[in-house]
Order: structure tokens, then sequence, then C-alpha cells
């Protein structure tokens, strides 16, 4: 009898060995697996970074997560030319939507000057009027053209930024005089708050004139009675080199809404948005949206806010 407990102790010890060196070999084990997930991670992590231009280049220990791995290169792959497929298209795209503005551009030209001439001959009124319609509906469609070539110029990066030193108070003056008999002819009243000492800023004058000009065309749409425009200097928010002294220039261009008019700051930026949505005005929407790619591209930064029924756009240029 007790050779019979000694042998039961025996096996049961010899079971108690072998379920010990089992749970280690699994204890092992499953770390080993954590680990390779985690390499896996950390390669998917940086294929992300890499814009997934790198595949998988892990030592995995367990078969099923090799094949796993595997199957992830061929998505990863699959990935990878998915992205450049998409990329020639929209290159492609914006090639067409330029050349196809490019080519507009030219009879466009040709009809206008064409009508331009008719308007000098004698015409009964009802002629005038259809020959007036005729014209104006030309405009329309030659600003359309231009915004579509603009665009297509800005995304694809051919706009190319030449700064200069400018007196923002002259120019804003100026800006203000040139744009006087469209004032009067919107019966607007402007409210300017331009300081009288040079504020100086390193920008490209054409592009800041091509912002100002189609904030101010918003302004035409949807002003009543008034408008603001201010010019403010002030200490922070500008970009520069950390340690140095940042200072920041602000435009603000301003104007009451009226009621009808609704505004969705979320998207007014947005390409083709109109507060006008039964689009009783011309155009497609595009102006604010070319003006906050050239502001980007000029390294300043643009917002829209409105606050008792003024909507406020403000452009601020680290200097």
């Amino acid at each position: 009898m007790p050779d019979d407990q000694t042998s039961l102790i025996i096996i049961l010890s010899i079971l108690l060995g072998i379920a010990v060196i089992a749970a280690l070999i699994l204890a092992i084990r499953l770390i080993l697996l954590h680990a390779d997930i985690r390499k896996i991670r950390k390669e998917l992590a940086k294929n992300r970074e890499e814009s997934y231009n790198r595949k998988l280049s892990v030592s995995l220990i367990d078969r099923d997560l090799e094949k796993m791995a595997s199957e992830m290169n061929r998505d990863l792959a699959y990935q990878k030319e998915l992205k450049l497929q998409a990329e020639r298209t929209r290159k492609e795209m914006e090639q067409s939507a330029s050349d196809i503005a490019h080519d507009l551009r030219t009879p466009l030209t040709v009809i206008r000057g064409n009508l331009q001439m008719i308007h000098a001959e004698r015409l009964s009124g009802d002629e005038q009027e259809c020959l007036q319609a005729a014209i104006r509906r030309t405009e329309e469609l030659k600003v359309l053209v231009d915004e579509f070539y603009e665009i297509s110029l800005l995304e694809s990066g051919d706009v190319q930024i030449r700064k200069e030193t400018m007196d923002l108070t002259e120019f804003l003056k100026e800006f203000i005089l040139d744009h006087e008999v469209m004032i009067r002819e919107k019966n607007l009243e402007p409210e300017l708050m331009i300081p009288e000492k040079a504020i100086l800023l390193e920008a490209d004058k054409r592009i800041l004139s091509r912002v100002m000009n189609n904030l101010m065309n918003n302004v035409y749409k949807y002003a009543e009675g008034t408008f603001f425009l201010s010019l403010t200097e002030a200490e922070g928010t500008g970009q520069q080199a950390q340690g140095a002294a940042s200072r920041s220039v602000s435009i603000c261009l301003a104007n009451p809404l009226r009621e009808e008019n609704e505004v969705d700051l979320e998207h007014i930026f947005d390409r083709t948005y109109r507060a006008d949505k039964a689009r009783t005005s011309s155009g497609a929407g595009l102006g604010l949206y070319i003006v906050k790619l050239l502001v980007e591209r000029s390294s300043g930064t643009i917002t829209a806010s409105v606050k008792d029924q003024k909507l406020t756009f403000e452009i601020i240029f680290g200097i």
C-alpha cells in the first residue's frame, strides 16, 4: 500500500511538473505574441507616418501571425497604389480644369469685345435691353472662368508669392479710393479705423489686392447701409522664431447682415459656399475659398465671425 501511495505521489508530481512547464511555455509564448503584436502596431504606425511607403518588416514566431502580416503587406501595397492613382487623377483633373478655363478665356474675350462694339450701334429699346443682358451674362461667365482658372493654379501650387515691403496704411487708403465709385453706387457709408502711422509688412501686393477685392465683393452682395474696415498692430500671435519678439498685424472687414442672410461659419470658406441659398446672385461661391487659399499661401490666417448681426472677416499676418 505504501508503494502505491509513493507511485501516485510520483505520478502527480510528474503531472504537476509537466503542467508547470506547459504553463511556462504558454506564458512565454503569450509574451512573445504580445511583443509581435506590438511590433506590428509600431510598423503600421510607421507606415502611416511615411505614407504607406514601406512594408511590415517584423520577425514573428507564430505562423498565423506571419500569414496575417503578409496579408497586411498586400493590403498596404494596394492602398499605396490606390493613393498613387488618386493623386494622378487629382492632378489630371486640376490640369483639365486649368486647360478648359484657359481655353474658354480667349473666346469669351472675343465675344465680350464684339458685344461692346454692337453696343455702340443704334439699336431699338428692346434690342438694347437684350444686348445689355447678354453683356451682363458674359461678364458673369468671365468671372466664373477666371475663378476656376485661379483655383486650378492655387491648388496645383503654381502661384508664385513675390513678397516686398509694403505700407499697409497707404495700401488700404488707396484700396478705398479705388472702390469709391462702387461704394457710392451701393449706397454704403464706410467706417474706417486706419492709423496714420505706417505699418510695414512683407507681402505680395497683387495677392493682397485680390484678397481684399474678393472680400469687398462679399460686402457689396450682403451689406446694407455701411461697412467697417480697420487696421491694427499688436504684440503676439506672430509667426516668429522661438525667443524672438513677435508682432502681428490685423485687417478686419465687417458689414451688417440683412435679416434674411444666414451665415454658416463652419463652411463659409468651403468651395461653392453661398449665403444666398436660393442662388439669386451670380457666381459659383468660390470667392471666399480663393481668399482662404491666397491668405494661407501668404503665411497668414483668416477667420470669420458673426456678432450682433455683423459678419467680420479678420486677416492676421505675423510681422
